[in-house]
């Protein structure tokens, strides 16, 4: 089985057609830059709440593809799953057997007030249900989580765990909350208990650190807001009493590379001392990290070992994370074993996602 660890789904219109009752007013629009067509965001009570990935037409992804120098086009209706089948149909032509989806929208923080969080992450639960239930049990996913009411929460992950879910994803910071605050307990408690994993997806829902790392005067992107807080979470877990309060559970942390393992490994052994400490804190503590073409495997290997990392495609996106085939550009890559190949693409990934 050839698992994409890391693809991702495009919120449209549809997406909030799950939205009952009074829960409609918290419908998200859809407004366009006037100055660039193409770039879209989703406005809510007259704040913008996400930005949509840019619906970039053919000749456009297959110029931004030659500029980049990875594969980027993928189709619309596949991306923004308004055809499944044709999602599956690329997925055969990719040589992928099973896709697990994130959220494009949640990267940062989309509502202010909890009763919002509340109905706009089950809206997009149960639109991936329903892609989970077209789509032959290849499309599996991570669900959002209304972190604010820990109840709630708890009620979507078990919804979710029932239909086809096998993460739950956590941004790196939860409002003026880091990972390790026994505030999500109750989280990583029925995750075990449900077998789900918690993905560490690249986001940040703290609006005081978006605003200090936003760039400025540098063409970082989203590096310091996003792939940053994530590192950081990593080495704040290993160090941290969580992963032997919840010995069963896993945790994948998605789309920040894995050339940062060396580092944060060697740090976490330097400053917790080596009597006691996992000599490989990734297994020990069931950490995946989520890898990228151009990594230095062998580096990063020496120090995650080869049972803890996977890779994805980050299907349906065309930022500095993306590479449609990646999975086939992978495969290519003499300086890893068939052996280790073998564990990346498929063993690593169905443990880590319970498949």
């Amino acid at each position: 089985m050839i698992i994409d660890a890391d693809a991702h789904v495009v919120e449209t219109v549809h997406t909030w057609d799950y939205l009952e009752g009074s829960d409609k007013k918290y419908r998200p629009q859809l407004f366009r830059s006037e100055d660039n067509p193409s770039t879209q965001y989703w406005f809510l009570d007259g704040k913008s709440i996400g930005f949509r990935n840019p619906t970039l037409s053919e000749q456009e992804l297959l110029a931004l593809s030659k500029e980049t120098g990875r594969t980027l086009q993928t189709d619309a209706d596949a991306r923004e799953l308004r055809d499944v089948e044709l999602r599956l149909q690329h997925m055969d032509k990719l040589g992928i057997d099973v896709q697990i989806l994130f959220n494009t929208m949640w990267i940062a923080r989309v509502a202010d007030k909890a009763e919002t969080e509340v109905a706009l992450c089950a809206s997009w639960n149960r639109w991936m249900a329903d892609v989970w239930k077209q789509g032959k049990n290849r499309l599996r996913w991570s669900c959002v989580v209304p972190a604010m009411t820990i109840s709630e929460a708890l009620r979507e992950i078990r919804f979710a765990r029932e239909n086809g879910a096998v993460a739950a994803s956590l941004r790196p910071f939860e409002n003026d909350r880091h990972l390790v605050d026994p505030y999500f307990y109750p989280i990583y408690e029925e995750a075990s208990r449900l077998g789900i994993t918690i993905a560490v997806h690249i986001a940040n829902a703290s609006p005081q650190l978006m605003d200090q790392f936003k760039p400025r005067y540098d063409r970082m992107g989203g590096f310091a807001q996003f792939r940053i807080p994530t590192v950081v979470t990593c080495l704040s877990l290993m160090m941290s009493e969580v992963p032997k309060t919840f010995p069963k559970l896993r945790w994948a942390f998605v789309e920040a590379s894995s050339q940062w393992v060396p580092w944060v490994v060697n740090e976490a052994v330097r400053r917790s001392g080596t009597k006691g400490f996992p000599k490989n804190p990734c297994k020990e503590f069931q950490i995946y990290i989520n890898a990228q073409t151009d990594d230095d495997f062998a580096y990063v290997l020496k120090y995650a070992g080869e049972d803890n990392i996977v890779i994805g495609t980050d299907y349906g996106h065309t930022d500095a994370s993306s590479e449609v085939d990646a999975i086939e550009v992978f495969r290519k890559n003499d300086t890893v074993s068939a052996a280790v190949k073998k564990k990346i693409l498929d063993d690593n990934p169905r443990t880590l996602y319970g498949l």
